[in-house]
């Protein structure tokens, strides 16, 4: 009785599986007017609708699709145990998107740009995680490595029509570690050292033995204990991928080591320029915006990393390795809109530890409207203003 009744099973599955391709096989294929009205009454989402994905941009695991071609891509790099104080930003590519939900496609004009940057000639994808293990520092930093120099050697899609040949890569972290792997990615990618434009509370290039270091007794920067989010451009700075003649820290106000200067002093040995958080009581944002301009110019590749700790704790509570006095909000976008002429060709923001958060998610919110602008400066100065009119070459 069993054989007969799962006979049955086979014989109406398959019937049924033979009418659905028939009612399919003879289903006329919508006409381009039909499928736009499809998209425009189906296609778009609220703020609280809708898979969460990065300001609802569309979502491709790049890593293993490498026939899709993008411009810009939005990465998340999801690693915190390289941190010196708390953990908890392996959750911050999560926390970021959720805070970027207001940010939908056909309500995101930028009137400081003159561009909507999802709507204009650079197509943006969600290229999702990064899969980084958490219990192997360097392994983690052999894939991360990998993919940013995976990711970042692809063709863009819109460089046949005049626009940057390769795409541009931006990340959500994870800890601050994760930008050796991207200056590592990069610098195969471009083929030479690249300026850093870092904002920070924290230096970020100590040599790693001020951490307590007595269970260290070579000077190895392959040691995996060397890898973390206070010496990332140490390590950088002595493999060769920093232009230090031409990097800028700015917002800084850490404790430094010992009893005197010595960290500024090595950090002035390694070509770095530093902008204090107090200084933009003296100078305010212009005279921020013009250091660094100075300092940087327009035609270098630029790495631009922003530590979520550079604002306030009072304004951005949920992050690793908060230091009181920082930055406002407004200052940071304002610093960020006054950069907008720097070649950037990759980004990070990073630190965003929603576990410290507060309930109305004040942190990620700012982390998501940093990733808009600098995505607006990128699209900006690739590729024209909001008529749709392209920059000529010179001007790119």
């Amino acid at each position: 009785m069993r054989v007969l009744f799962s006979l049955f099973l086979l014989n109406f599955h398959q019937w049924r599986s033979v009418d659905a391709h028939s009612h399919h096989d003879h289903q006329k294929p919508l006409s381009e007017d039909e499928l736009s009205k499809l998209q425009a009454k189906w296609g778009t989402d609220w703020g609280f609708s809708g898979i969460m994905t990065f300001a609802h941009l569309p979502h491709v695991r790049c890593l293993v699709e490498p026939s899709q071609l993008f411009d810009i891509a939005i990465i998340g790099a999801p690693f915190d145990t390289a941190v010196s104080y708390r953990p908890g930003a392996r959750f911050g590519p999560r926390a970021i998107r959720a805070a970027s939900a207001r940010q939908v496609s056909f309500r995101s004009f930028n009137h400081r740009a003159g561009i909507n940057p999802y709507m204009s000639w650079a197509k943006v994808l969600d290229c999702g995680d990064i899969p980084i293990t958490p219990v192997d520092n360097r392994l983690a930093l052999r894939q991360m490595t990998e993919a940013y120099t995976e990711l970042g050697s692809r063709k863009a899609l819109s460089s046949s029509s005049g626009y940057p040949s390769k795409p541009k890569l931006i990340t959500l972290g994870g800890d601050h570690s994760i930008a050796l792997a991207a200056l590592r990615g990069l610098n195969k990618v471009y083929g030479e050292p690249l300026t850093v434009v870092h904002f920070d509370a924290h230096l970020d290039t100590w040599h790693p033995a001020k951490y307590p270091s007595e269970w260290i007794q070579d000077d190895d920067p392959s040691e995996p204990s060397y890898f973390n989010h206070g010496s990332m451009f140490w390590m950088a700075g002595i493999e060769g991928l920093i232009a230090n003649d031409s990097s800028v820290h700015a917002g800084l106000r850490t404790r430094l080591s010992g009893t005197d200067w010595t960290d500024n002093d090595d950090d002035t040995k390694q070509g770095w320029m530093r902008i204090s958080s107090d200084d933009i009581d003296d100078i305010g944002t212009k005279g921020v915006i013009e250091q660094i301009m100075s300092r940087v110019g327009t035609e270098r590749p630029v790495y631009l990393s922003v530590d979520i700790d550079v604002l306030d704790p009072g304004l951005a509570p949920g992050t690793g390795t908060p230091e009181p006095g920082g930055w406002t909000t407004r200052e940071l976008i304002r610093i960020l809109r006054g950069i907008e002429k720097l070649n950037v060709v990759g980004a990070d923001v990073v630190e965003v530890s929603p576990p410290y958060d507060g309930q109305g998610e004040e942190t990620a919110l700012a982390a998501a409207q940093v990733v808009y602008e600098i995505m607006s400066s990128i699209v900006k100065r690739a590729g024209g203003n909001s008529k749709g009119q392209k920059k000529t070459k010179d001007e790119l």
